[in-house]
C-alpha cells in the first residue's frame, strides 16, 4: 500500500509518526501518555494512520501496539525528515518526558518493533 501523504499535514500525526520513529513500537495508552491528549483521540489518528499505509499494528493481550509499517523508501525518507525537525525538539523532548514517567506502561512480552 503506498502511504496517504496527505494524512500527514495533520501536526498530531506527524507527531505519531516521530514518536515511533525514535521510540520504535508504542501502544495507545503510551501514546495517550507522550502527546497528552485524549485516548479517543489520539486512537483515532493511530487508526487513520494505520488505514493510510504509515503505520503496522500487532495486539498482544490487551494492547495494540504500533510501528512504523514497511514504507517505500520516499516515505522512509519523510519520516526521517521529520524526526530530524518535522516536531519542535521541544515538543518532542516534552513527549518523551512524559512518556518516560508513564507508569502504566505496558510489559511486552514479544520483542519491540517484531
Amino acid at each position: 500500500m503506498t502511504p496517504d501523504l496527505g494524512l500527514i499535514a495533520e501536526p498530531t500525526r506527524r507527531h505519531v509518526l516521530v514518536l515511533l520513529a525514535v521510540e520504535g513500537e508504542l501502544c495507545v495508552c503510551e501514546m495517550v501518555a507522550a502527546l497528552g491528549e485524549s485516548q479517543p483521540g489520539v486512537s483515532r489518528h493511530l487508526a487513520l494512520l494505520r488505514d493510510g499505509g504509515w503505520l503496522a499494528a500487532r495486539r498482544e493481550g490487551t494492547f495494540v501496539f504500533y510501528r512504523l509499517a514497511d514504507l517505500p523508501a520516499w516515505a522512509r525518507q519523510i519520516v526521517d525528515a521529520l524526526a530530524r525537525g518535522g516536531v519542535a525538539a521541544s515538543e518532542l523532548r516534552l513527549s518523551r518526558t512524559r512518556l518516560a514517567g508513564f507508569a502504566g506502561r505496558p510489559v511486552r512480552t514479544a520483542a519491540r518493533g517484531t
